[in-house]
């Protein structure tokens, strides 16, 4: 299904292509806010308007604090709307891991935050008549060898090993030998299955704007898009307040101050504590009721995930996700999408068309596990961060988790999720290694994608870096007009790379992205890419303007 994209299409995703929630929700039905246009004082400002900021402006408007929420672009427009929709609360890292690196207690907080988080929105969803095609389903975990080979067996050893651990931590679970997928009809032998119950699934972006509709509706809420945050500051000493300041020179003075933005706007901090990912997706036709409805990961790395979603009265959407690699560090997209169709036709030969394909970004914290509460150095300014896949969940927690401790309730999960943690000692290395890798990816720097602009085919990008000169982001539109901006990344100074696949520049340092017309589609950064001649500024003005 082609996407056929506005100039104001970054307003309303961060990539060229659609994921399929517009399938059934299109962009159109988004509720409409405006910009900010004043200053305000409120009692808590959240910043983002994603599943984690909506999730902590319900739970504290529901208990009676003011909330003002901002938004760089328009609603929704982050990677709540390019997720995969899995709710889970089985963890990237798996739970031998987890508690191998930060302990038993860790672990059980991390089981019992993600399963009240998939209760949660079961909870509001049936509280506020939100149809988003919620349900409870089991998760399966399979082997990437096929059945009878040595690295299966290996891994079977494993599964049986994680099984007992996620019972020790009070989860329904099992190891089914010979189990084997309903609908899973190809050749491909990978039977042998980790069942775990108790996991579900939505549609992401319907559930969101269920809420967001109920919000703007009570009295002790306010929505403001395309209000771009520039600066976060605790001001005073003693009885200390948050000032945020926006591009259009408005400021909101605040008690506390969320930033639900995936990543903080900073320079560094727990921002050089991360890897950023980038990950691909596919929505592809099956029969309706062909295959088990569930959710199914397999043990590759990057591993694929699978779900389900509705399509019309005849077909289901097989949701497939997988093939990640590194913000910046990689060109290969049409491969990584032709491997997940493959994947897919080889293990479920009813598949029918692949009607969407689509990208998203994953904040991989050291340590396993998200950053959400108090940031670091600060007493009134809350983050929520590093979702390591588990995206969704993390933000339906953070409701809870943040809510409470703005209004000084204990909350248990605050030990493992606490930004100000030290990382354990085992995770050093890593961390050292990852401070390096970062740093060679200035190497840019003196590197030029480009010889020449004529190099370029239209609706295409590339860095051309003169010996002479600062290196420049040139775009060419479909019409053959070049655009050119700065290469240098504004949060950090890294040299962009061109995204062929989303029509984006991506900043391999620490994952910052603009959409094709300059504009910010994701931090770290809060500032656009700067124009470097006419036609790039007006590209810029164009990309920014009302639909």
């Amino acid at each position: 299904m082609a996407t056929v994209a506005s100039k104001s299409h970054f307003l309303n995703t961060s990539g060229e292509n659609d994921s399929v929630w517009v399938h059934k929700e299109p962009y159109s039905n988004r509720p409409h806010f405006e910009p900010l246009t004043e200053d305000l004082t409120t009692d808590v400002c959240v910043i983002g308007s994603g599943i984690a900021g909506v999730s902590v402006s319900y739970e504290l408007v529901t208990r009676g604090v003011k909330v003002v929420m901002l938004e760089a672009r328009d609603i929704l427009s982050g990677e709540s709307g390019r997720t995969s929709g899995h709710l889970n609360s089985g963890l990237d890292s798996g739970f031998v891991e987890l508690a191998s690196k930060r302990g038993q207690e860790a672990a059980q907080l991390a089981v019992d935050s993600h399963t009240y988080a998939i209760n949660r929105v079961g909870e509001i969803s049936k509280e506020l008549g939100i149809d988003c095609e919620y349900r409870q389903m089991p998760g399966y975990d399979i082997s990437q060898y096929e059945r009878g080979t040595d690295g299966h067996a290996e891994e079977v050893e494993e599964f049986k090993e994680e099984v007992k651990k996620m019972k020790e931590l009070g989860m329904t679970a099992e190891y089914l030998e010979g189990y084997a997928i309903k609908g899973w009809d190809g050749k491909v032998d990978q039977r042998d299955v980790v069942k775990y119950e108790g996991q579900a699934t939505f549609h992401p972006t319907k559930y969101i704007l269920g809420i967001l509709k109920w919000l703007a509706q009570q009295p002790n809420f306010q929505c403001y898009a395309r209000t771009r945050v520039m600066s976060i500051d605790e001001k005073g000493l003693l009885n200390k307040n948050v000032k945020i300041g926006t591009d259009g020179g408005q400021t909101v003075t605040c008690a506390n101050a969320v930033e639900a933005t995936c990543v903080p706007l900073q320079k560094l901090s727990v921002i050089a504590e991360m890897s950023y990912y980038r990950t691909y997706c596919i929505a592809i036709r099956v029969p309706k009721g062909s295959i088990e409805d569930c959710l199914l990961y397999d043990s590759m790395d990057p591993y694929h995930y699978v779900r389900f979603t509705a399509c019309d009265d005849k077909d289901d959407y097989l949701v497939i996700g997988g093939n990640d690699h590194k913000v910046g560090q990689e060109d290969e997209w049409d491969e990584r999408y032709a491997e997940l169709e493959s994947w897919v036709r080889r293990r479920f030969t009813q598949a029918g068309s692949v009607d969407y394909k689509w990208s998203g970004q994953i904040f991989e914290p050291i340590d396993y596990t998200a950053f959400i509460g108090k940031n670091q150095g600060n007493s009134h300014i809350y983050i929520i961060t590093g979702d390591f896949g588990n995206g969704l969940t993390h933000g339906v927690l953070a409701g809870k988790l943040i809510a409470d401790e703005i209004l000084g309730v204990n909350n248990p999960w605050s030990k493992i999720y606490n930004p100000k943690r030290i990382p354990p000692l085992s995770k050093m290395p890593d961390m050292i290694s990852h401070d390096v890798e970062i740093n060679t990816q200035y190497k840019r720097a003196l590197q030029s994608d480009i010889k020449d602009i004529e190099d370029l085919v239209p609706g295409t990008g590339g860095v051309l870096n003169p010996a002479t000169k600062k290196p420049m982001a040139v775009y060419k539109d479909d019409q053959g007009n070049v655009h050119k901006f700065s290469a240098l990344c504004p949060h950090m100074k890294g040299v962009v790379c061109w995204n062929n696949d989303e029509k984006s520049w991506d900043c391999p340092v620490h994952g910052s992205r603009f959409g094709k017309d300059g504009l910010a589609i994701c931090g770290p950064t809060t500032a656009n890419m700067a124009p470097a001649d006419e036609a790039g500024e007006a590209l810029l003005k164009q990309g920014t303007a009302a639909a």
